[in-house]
């Protein structure tokens, strides 16, 4: 009878730790969307003004879906919404992100390195922004990319010889239409 005494206090602390942690991965996923939304300069169909509210679940935010077990960020997707701004490298911390599709806004600026830890992704559609500088060489981390889009941004300089080398599973690949050479 007292080892099952001794193991209740155990179970329930391990228990309450499970639980905390669970609470603490949708709170960071949370965090990175809330910080996106805080670099959105234009919302024309205020769609992040009304629904990307920080008193709901990020599971029930338009463009946002989550992991039915787990409750976290699985896939982002807020193409077509008119949104103009930067993206914040906390979009990184996005780690249970498998899709990501943002194509047809007017994002600007640089792709953050922070985009780097989105090891799950397997989808990126960024097409059709105005998205600069040179094709970052960390996508190449970005192993489980299997669709990627960069297509209608301002990428400038040389296309890497080896781009495709770099990702194993990629079937689809589009960078057209941006100032790249190579």
């Amino acid at each position: 009878m007292e080892r099952a005494c001794y193991y209740f206090p155990v179970g329930l602390l391990l228990a309450t730790s499970l639980l905390a942690v669970g609470t603490a991965d949708i709170i960071t996923d949370k965090s990175a969307l809330v910080t996106l939304r805080d670099h959105i300069v234009s919302d024309p169909h205020l769609i992040v003004a009304k629904n990307w509210s920080i008193s709901s679940s990020v599971c029930d935010w338009i463009g946002v879906t989550c992991d039915s077990s787990r409750q976290r960020v699985m896939a982002l997707n807020i193409s077509n919404m008119g949104f103009a701004g930067t993206i914040p490298p906390q979009l990184g911390n996005l780690s249970f992100l498998v899709s990501l599709d943002m194509s047809n806004n007017n994002f600007h600026g640089h792709l953050p390195e922070g985009m780097s830890h989105l090891r799950r992704l397997s989808f990126m559609a960024l097409s059709n922004n105005n998205l600069t500088g040179e094709i970052p060489s960390w996508l190449g981390v970005l192993e489980r990319l299997q669709y990627l889009a960069l297509t209608e941004n301002n990428f400038v300089g040389h296309l890497p010889a080896n781009i495709c080398d770099n990702f194993p599973n990629l079937k689809e690949l589009d960078l057209s239409r941006n100032l790249l050479i190579g």
